[in-house]
């Protein structure tokens, strides 16, 4: 059982994800960003590794992503950050990019850093799920380590239930079939896809991501999963300077 079972087991509901770019707003803000969150009571971090054209995010991910890679931050450069993180926390920490840098750095390099820094599982939403199963399931299984497969309302039954019996952490349920940051509620289409997905019994715990951005949408998803990913409104808080105080005042604003 690693970190992100062990949440899953231990809280059944309201488990609140925070998502931000490594090397945003500044190159070396990541250990003080995860730190702080850790201090607010968030369950779940998401650290996004930059990519020059990541193409499920919506604006504010891509321009953050373009500032952190400008700042200069790349992979080698995260996992060095990463590499005492566990000195400071214990919380599950998932690393959300794209295949392009992953096989760029070296897949098997990338798997060995994720390791060394004891991290608990990845994201990646262009990774086709047979690529998966044919490439990392082996040694993801092996070192007990969480793949996190995304689906969206046009994902099938047949395919929901494929990804849930390869799946080892939790789904993530795609709120829709736009970009991240489009929508701060939900309309009935959304509403009725997320009891859908509720009425499968799935074997993973679900979260819900993309137009999550205050109290009232993270409550509202959260009826309908076991929790909610944030990611584009707190990027939008950090970018504002003080970075700790931000932080801070959104968590707050989220669990009142």
């Amino acid at each position: 059982m690693n970190r992100i079972n062990k949440l899953f087991k231990d809280k059944k509901d309201k488990i609140l994800s925070i998502y931000f770019t490594a090397g945003y707003p500044n190159l070396n803000d990541t250990t003080e960003i995860i730190k702080t969150l850790d201090e607010c009571g968030v369950d779940l971090i998401e650290i996004g590794m930059p990519f020059s054209d990541p193409i499920a995010d919506g604006p504010v991910i891509q321009d953050s992503s373009n500032v952190a890679i400008d700042n200069g931050m790349n992979l080698n450069l995260l996992f060095k950050q990463l590499e005492e993180i566990r000195n400071i926390t214990d919380i599950p920490i998932v690393l959300m990019g794209y295949v392009n840098p992953v096989y760029q750095f070296g897949y098997e390099k990338f798997i060995k850093n994720i390791l060394e820094c004891d991290l608990d599982g990845l994201i990646l939403p262009d990774l086709p799920l047979d690529d998966y199963i044919n490439e990392f399931k082996p040694i993801f299984d092996k070192e007990n380590l969480s793949f996190i497969p995304l689906i969206t309302p046009n994902t099938s039954e047949e395919r929901i239930r494929q990804i849930d019996d390869n799946s080892n952490g939790f789904i993530y349920m795609v709120s829709s079939s736009s970009i991240t940051g489009k929508k701060s509620s939900f309309d009935d289409k959304q509403i009725q896809y997320f009891k859908d997905v509720k009425g499968l019994s799935l074997k993973n715990p679900t979260i819900i991501g993309f137009g999550i951005s205050d109290k009232e949408s993270f409550e509202q998803a959260c009826k309908y999963s076991h929790g909610a990913i944030i990611g584009t409104k707190f990027i939008k808080e950090i970018s504002n300077g003080n970075l700790r105080g931000s932080i801070k005042d959104f968590i707050a604003s989220i669990r009142s």
